[in-house]
């Protein structure tokens, strides 16, 4: 015989069953039960009987009157409160199937009833044959469906079918590039980007790559991009969701990224080109913040003028390129000999990029004739001087006042 456990609190023998809560305890105090029923559902019951018993006797059924009326008005409360002790057994696949069962059995009936009333038979055959046809297949389709219940099981019901996914709100998933840039924080400050901005795992591990590069530039980047994440999170409103999908059999970022936005229906917010490219030959919806910063530069018409600093040479041999506040490339013919100048210039064309704009100008000719005539009138006067035999060469006023003060003050002693 096995040994009985103590219990190491008290050094009694323990017993799984004493060790258990006692059912009393399990069960709500102020519910009172008998033979396993509550006190409430034996007084619906017991109402059922005295109003079934009540009927009978006021409406005297079938000829009873007064007592028989009574007990068959107590006879037919018993056959419910039996069929509910039997319905309280049965599943729900199988009460379907009876209720549809009873149905179908009594529209045969009623069709079987039709041809029987055309028939020239007595009227009380007539009457049997309908009323034993009405009993019959009603308890037929009854007894037959609750059997075949379990056939309704199989049958998908309407909460199974799922919610497309386009119903759901779509995110805008921000791309590293993007972050790095950081003009995507001053897009939101301003309220033009609204909504669930998400940035999935693989993004931002990708960023924490680039921080901890042992590249001083690629590690400046990198900080940069967090620090735009942690100050588009400050703001409150906006709403910046960290995704922790990941697709493990897809390696690069950029396509993980293009793979989650069309999963999701979301847009991809960048600035790279080929990310750009790619994600539009798949139908997905692409937010560059390059092209609405082109968007937002003023237009430059041909025929304007503005000034510019030739920085370097151009690609051709007389060519000179600049750069506007903003980046706008500007290649100016015959500016070649201008570097490190300001010069003006006159717009010829402008040329629309996916990087940006071109704008391509030539020098303008009334500003460099003039500043050619005042370089020539700068060296003339340079060259001129006493003693180099100038036409125009002539002494200076001071000396003339010299020459002509001196006979004065020898003729007039006072």
């Amino acid at each position: 015989m096995g040994r009985p456990r103590v219990n190491r609190l008290n050094g009694a023998p323990s017993n799984p069953d004493t060790n258990r809560p006692p059912e009393s305890m399990l069960r709500p105090a102020s519910t009172s039960r008998l033979l396993g029923q509550s006190w409430d559902s034996w007084a619906v019951r017991l109402a059922l009987v005295t109003v079934s018993c009540v009927l009978c006797y006021t409406l005297a059924p079938f000829g009873f009157h007064g007592l028989p009326a009574a007990g068959l008005g107590f006879f037919m409360a018993m056959v419910i409160l039996l069929a509910e002790l039997r319905l309280r057994r049965a599943e729900i696949s199988g009460l379907m199937g009876g209720a549809v069962g009873a149905v179908l059995g009594l529209l045969a009936a009623l069709l079987i009833t039709l041809v029987i009333s055309r028939t020239a038979e007595p009227e009380p055959t007539k009457s049997f044959l309908e009323f034993t046809t009405l009993f019959a297949l009603g308890y037929l389709g009854l007894v037959v469906g609750s059997s075949k219940g379990h056939a309704l099981r199989q049958i998908p019901l309407p909460h199974s079918v799922s919610v497309p996914a386009s119903r759901l709100p779509a995110l805008k998933l921000l791309d590293t590039s993007v972050l790095i840039d950081g003009r995507i924080a001053d897009i939101c400050e301003t309220h033009f980007l609204d909504g669930t901005l998400g940035v999935p795992c693989f993004v931002l591990h990708e960023l924490q790559l680039v921080a901890d590069s042992s590249d001083a530039l690629k590690r400046q980047r990198g900080r940069r991009g967090l620090e735009v994440l942690q100050r588009m999170q400050k703001m409150t409103t906006l709403e910046i969701r960290i995704l922790e999908e990941d697709i493990p059999a897809i390696h690069g970022v950029d396509q993980k990224l293009v793979e989650l936005a069309r999963r999701t229906g979301s847009k991809v917010v960048t600035n790279d080109f080929n990310l750009n490219k790619v994600a539009r030959v798949q139908g997905i919806s692409v937010l560059n913040v390059n092209e609405l910063a082109n968007a937002m530069k003023p237009a430059v018409l041909p025929g304007e003028c503005m000034r510019v600093l030739i920085l370097r040479e151009g690609k051709e041999s007389n060519q000179g390129v600049a750069y506007l506040d903003d980046g706008t490339m500007v290649v100016v013919d015959g500016a070649r000999r201008s570097i490190n100048r300001s010069v003006d210039i006159v717009v010829t064309s402008m040329h629309q990029t996916p990087a940006g704009k071109m704008i391509f100008g030539r020098l303008d000719e009334r500003s460099d004739s003039a500043a050619r005539a005042a370089a020539a009138g700068s060296t003339q006067l340079d060259a001129a001087g006493p003693g180099n035999g100038h036409p125009h060469a002539q002494s200076s006023p001071s000396q003339r006042f010299d020459s002509t003060s001196t006979p004065y003050n020898e003729g007039d002693p006072s």
